[in-house]
This record gives C-alpha cells, sequence and structure tokens, in this order.
C-alpha cells in the first residue's frame, strides 16, 4: 500500500472536480504566537468540506462493474454529503447510512442531492460498523470514510497544496476522528516536508486516536460522548489502515474540551466572519490552549468544514 502514490492519482483524478481551497494568514492569531499561522479553508470546499476529495477519489477510481453492484457508506454527514456529490456526478447509485442523530443541517444538505438515506445507531462508528455488514450481505461496493487508500489519498492533496502555496511550514494541525485527513496530509507533508510537525486535534470527549498511539494499539471507548465536533467523533475500527499511518506521521496530539472548541467556533466567526463546525474549530482550540508552545513558528491549521447546524451556531455566538 503505497499512500504517497495514491495521493498523486488522487491529484490527477479529481482535480476538475474539487476546489484549491484558500490558505489565508490569520493576522489575529499570528501576533498571538508572533509568528505565522495560516487557515487552510476546507471549509470552501464543495459540499463544506475536505471530505468532497476523498470520496470524489474512491468512486472515481471504481470500475464499470463496482459502479453497477451500488454503493454503500456511512457518515455523520460530511462523508455522506462528499459521497452524495460524487455519486450524483458519476451518475452512480448508492445509499448512506448516517446515526438517528446525524446534523440536521447535514441532513437537509443530503436530501439535495439523489442518493438514498438510511439512519441507524446513535453514533458513527455504530453505524458504519452495521452499514459495513449490510454493504458484505448484499454485496455492494462499501466505501468508508476513513479506512481506505483512495480516501486518504483524496485527502492528500491538500498537503500537495500546501506544499505548493507555502516554502516553509513548522506545523500543521489537523482534526482527527478515524485518522484519513491527518493521514493523508501527514503522507504527503513526511514525504515532501520532512522537518514539518504534524499535529493530531483531538475534543476530549473523542480522543480514541490520541489513546491508541498512545498505547500502540487500537482503543475503542466503552462510553460514547457527545461532541461539538461530532464529524470526527465515534473514533476507528481495530484493523484501520489508518493506524499504523498515524503511528508513522502523527508527532504529537493535542486535546481540546468542549468550552474550548465553543471558543474556536465564535473566533472563527467574530474575528474572520468564517461559519465553521465543531471538528474544524478543535484546530483553533488547540492553538490557542497552547499559544507559547507555537511561539515564532509558521503553523497552517486545517479548517476542515462549515456544516454546523444553524440552532447550534446561534447558541454558541
Amino acid at each position: 500500500m503505497n499512500i504517497l502514490h495514491e495521493i498523486e492519482q488522487a491529484e490527477k483524478r479529481i482535480r476538475p472536480h474539487i476546489l484549491r481551497t484558500p490558505l489565508i494568514e490569520s493576522r489575529e492569531l499570528s501576533q498571538l504566537i508572533e509568528g505565522k499561522v495560516f487557515l487552510k479553508m476546507e471549509s470552501e470546499q464543495y459540499t463544506g468540506s475536505f471530505k468532497a476529495r476523498g470520496s470524489m477519489n474512491k468512486i472515481l477510481s471504481l470500475t464499470t462493474a463496482e459502479k453497477q453492484q451500488g454503493m454503500i457508506t456511512a457518515s455523520t454527514g460530511n462523508h455522506a454529503l462528499g459521497c452524495a456529490r460524487a455519486l450524483e456526478i458519476t451518475q452512480t447509485k448508492g445509499t448512506i447510512y448516517l446515526p438517528k442523530n446525524a446534523s440536521k443541517s447535514k441532513v437537509a444538505a443530503l436530501r439535495h442531492y439523489g442518493a438514498e438515506l438510511t439512519f441507524h445507531g446513535t453514533n458513527s462508528l455504530e453505524t458504519e460498523l452495521y452499514a459495513k455488514q449490510q454493504a458484505k450481505e448484499n454485496n455492494h461496493v462499501w466505501i468508508s470514510p476513513y479506512d481506505d487508500p483512495q480516501i486518504i489519498g483524496g485527502q492528500g492533496t491538500i498537503g500537495l497544496e500546501l506544499c505548493q502555496h507555502l516554502a516553509h511550514i513548522d506545523h500543521v494541525l489537523a482534526c482527527v476522528g478515524g485518522g484519513g485527513l491527518i493521514s493523508g496530509i501527514g503522507t504527503y507533508m513526511k514525504a515532501h516536508r520532512p522537518q514539518t510537525n504534524i499535529v493530531g486535534c483531538l475534543p476530549e470527549n473523542s480522543p480514541e486516536m490520541m489513546l491508541s498511539l498512545e498505547k500502540g494499539e487500537v482503543v475503542m471507548l466503552d462510553e460514547y460522548k457527545e461532541t461539538l465536533s461530532d464529524g470526527s467523533a465515534g473514533g476507528l475500527e481495530e484493523d484501520s489502515i489508518t493506524f499504523p499511518i498515524c503511528q508513522k506521521v502523527v508527532d504529537e496530539c493535542l486535546l481540546a474540551t468542549e468550552a474550548e472548541i465553543a471558543e474556536g467556533i465564535s473566533f472563527a466567526v467574530h474575528t474572520h466572519r468564517k461559519i465553521i463546525e465543531g471538528a474544524a474549530a478543535v484546530t483553533i482550540a488547540c492553538l490557542l490552549k497552547n499559544k507559547e508552545k507555537f511561539k515564532n513558528t509558521r503553523v497552517v491549521l486545517i479548517i476542515c468544514g462549515a456544516n454546523i447546524d444553524a440552532e447550534k451556531l446561534k447558541k454558541l455566538i
């Protein structure tokens, strides 16, 4: 499995179908650390999330025979939106499984596409395992939200864009759930900018990847806790390919509380006039919490998505 090769192939496949998202300097955060902080605005991507990259790459990589089998995936929303858009563009049929408590705004957005929606479970991992079993039993193609070389390859094109835009980066901060985003970005950065520190940012209520990296094996929590970072919640499967990749490319992990994530969302709205979701705010929260750590350096925060429920946003700001 050559993830770097997958990223290079993904760049060729998906470029006509995705946006080269803006990389903007945050003067406020730059002044705070007496350095430079750049925001990679995947919140401005098609479907409002970086997930448009991986899902598009995966579905474009399917053979005609595989497309005819039909597709099943599972997601709390962003991967679902990416898949729904890719299915529409490629005219492929598919079913998307979501948790019963999925964000209303994301469900509403999904209904604008032609994919079939099915609800099961109350967290992303539970829904994912059920949907994966359904795909196996019915001989459909399973599209993992993160545990797939083509999905990781698509997300890794963000790293390629970062290297094209900036000559030097000290730290890249990315939110971590199942690990697809940071696996892709980290693989590309370590190949082309090995000196860059890759930092995984996680909500305290869903720190599975951090705990797994510390223990040296996949850790799954017995109790599911709700988090504003719903796009990264739920952990990862025991045999996920992202875990060994993260062991190689993630240099350290940082945690953010729910209050700190809320502050990150509010910061983006009031300071940059940008609507971002909880998972995107985790990177801002971790920088604000650890500003001394990043003093006098050049930092990129991956602002991974914008899909937040309007009522939730109103309460937070």
